[in-house]
C-alpha cells in the first residue's frame, strides 16, 4: 500500500507553519501586555482579553489544518502505483460482486472469504481489512500514542509482573538463600463488537469507477475512530474497551498497582493561581525515568488553551507550537496529544494525563471485518453493516499519571 501523497515539504505545510508561527508570536505579545495589566491594575482590559482569546483561537486553528495535513498525508490508499487493488483479482472480484449485487457465488469457495459467524456477513478481504486499520491507526490519536495488537481469539490475556524478582549480593563462598519470586498478574482484554453502518445508492455501487473497497474503508474509518477514542480514554470496559480514566485513581504518593496515580493542580476544579506550572513538572515527574523518555501529554483542545498562557519561572512559555508537519505542539519539551473526550477542567475532574501510553496502554484487534449487506431495510439505499471487535485498556499502570484538578 501506498500513501495518499507527502505533504511534508509541501509549500501548504511550510505556509501554513508560517501561519502559526506568527499568530504565536501575536499571542505572546497580546498575553503579555495582559498579564502586566493585571499585575498593574489587578484586571484586564475586556478588548484585550478578547484579542488574545481571537490570537489563541488563530493558534488552534493553524495547528488543526497542520494536524488534517498530517493525516491526510498518513491515510493509505488501496491502489497500488499502477491503480490496481493489491488484493488477489478472486477475493477482489467476488468481494465487489457482493458488495454491488450481493451475489455470494464463489465467496468462500474461490476467494477464501468466509462468513462471519458472529454477526453475519462475509470477512472482508486482507487488504481491506489494512485498509481500514491504518486509516483508523492514521485518524485516531489513541491508535498513535498505544501498543495495538492483534489476536486470533475474544479475549486476550496478558501475564505481568507486578514486583520482579528479588535478587541479592553474596560473597564468593557464602549461602544462596532462597529469594521471594516475582509477582505476576493476569490482565485480560476482552474484544467488544464495534459497528458502523454505511448506505449507498445503487447508483454508486453500479458506477465502475467507484472503488467499493476504498470507499468502505473510508466511509467507516471516521464512524469507528470516534467510538474508539471516546472508549480508549473513558469507556466504562462494558460491552466496550476500558478507558485509561475508567480505572480507580489514587494520590501518586500512595501509588499501587491496579490504580492510576494522580498529581493534584492546586487549586479545586481549577490550575493553582501561582506556578501553575510547578505541578505540571510534577506530573512529568511522577512516572519512573524509564516512561519519561516517551513520555507524552494528553489533554483536551480547551485545556491546552489555558496552559498556552502559562510561563515558567524564568519568563518562558511552556508551550512551543509544532516546527513542521508531522510533530505536535509541546509543553515543556514533551508531545501532546490532543483528544476531544477528556474532561474539561472542573472540579476533582482528570483533565490532564501523562506518560508513556505505549507501554502504558493496550488496544487489542480481533482479526477480521465483517461486512453484511442489507438492501431491504433503508429502500432505496444499501446498506453495509461493518463490524469490527476491539479492545482496551491499561497494561502497565507505572506508565500513565494523571492530574487531578483538586487542591490535593
Amino acid at each position: 500500500m501506498k500513501e495518499v501523497k507527502n505533504v511534508s515539504g509541501s509549500p501548504e505545510a511550510r505556509e501554513v507553519v508560517r501561519e502559526m508561527m506568527v499568530a504565536f508570536e501575536a499571542f505572546k505579545s497580546a498575553n503579555d501586555e495582559r498579564v502586566a495589566q493585571i499585575e498593574k491594575k489587578a484586571a484586564s482590559d475586556t478588548l484585550l482579553e478578547e484579542k488574545v482569546a481571537r490570537i489563541d483561537r488563530a493558534v488552534v486553528a493553524a495547528q488543526a489544518k497542520l494536524d488534517r495535513m498530517a493525516s491526510q498525508g498518513r491515510r493509505p490508499s488501496l491502489a497500488g502505483e499502477g491503480g490496481e487493488v493489491n488484493s488477489a483479482p478472486e477475493a477482489k472480484a467476488a468481494f465487489d460482486g457482493y458488495l454491488k449485487t450481493g451475489s455470494v457465488g464463489g465467496l468462500e469457495m474461490k476467494a477464501g472469504i468466509s462468513t462471519g459467524a458472529s454477526s453475519g456477513g462475509y470477512v472482508v478481504p486482507a487488504e481491506t481489512e489494512r485498509a481500514i486499520e491504518r486509516r483508523l491507526m492514521a485518524v485516531s490519536p489513541m491508535r498513535e500514542i498505544a501498543s495495538v495488537r492483534t489476536v486470533s481469539g475474544g479475549v486476550f490475556k496478558k501475564p505481568v509482573s507486578t514486583a520482579g524478582v528479588v535478587a541479592g549480593w553474596v560473597a564468593e563462598t557464602a549461602a544462596r538463600p532462597e529469594t521471594d519470586p516475582a509477582t505476576l498478574a493476569l490482565l485480560e482484554f476482552p474484544a467488544a463488537d464495534l459497528y458502523a453502518n454505511p448506505a449507498a445508492t445503487q447508483a454508486l455501487l453500479d458506477d465502475a469507477m467507484v472503488d467499493l473497497d476504498e470507499w468502505l474503508a473510508g466511509e467507516v474509518e471516521d464512524a469507528f475512530a470516534a467510538q474508539e477514542t471516546s472508549a480508549f480514554v473513558t469507556g466504562n470496559g462494558t460491552n466496550k474497551p476500558k478507558g485509561f480514566l475508567s480505572y480507580d485513581t489514587v494520590a501518586d504518593s500512595a501509588h499501587e498497582w491496579g490504580k492510576i496515580g494522580y498529581v493534584a493542580s492546586g487549586a479545586a476544579g481549577a490550575f493553582a493561581t501561582e506556578n501553575a506550572a510547578d505541578k505540571l513538572i510534577d506530573l512529568i515527574y511522577a512516572p519512573k525515568a524509564q516512561y519519561r523518555a516517551n513520555g507524552r501529554f494528553v489533554m483536551n483542545r480547551k485545556t491546552l488553551s489555558a496552559i498556552r498562557k502559562f510561563k515558567d519561572s524564568e519568563g518562558n512559555y511552556i508551550w512551543a507550537p509544532a516546527q513542521r508537519l508531522g510533530e505536535t505542539s509541546s509543553v515543556l519539551g514533551y508531545p501532546v496529544t490532543e483528544i476531544e473526550t477528556m474532561p474539561d477542567v472542573a472540579a476533582n475532574s482528570l483533565s490532564i494525563a501523562f506518560g508513556d501510553f505505549q507501554r502504558g496502554y493496550l488496544i487489542v484487534d480481533r482479526a477480521g471485518v465483517r461486512v453484511l449487506r442489507d438492501p431491504f431495510t433503508a429502500k432505496p439505499y444499501v446498506l453495509f453493516y461493518t463490524t469490527k471487535r476491539v479492545g482496551g485498556g491499561v497494561q502497565n499502570f507505572d506508565a500513565i499519571k494523571v492530574m487531578k484538578m483538586a487542591a490535593s
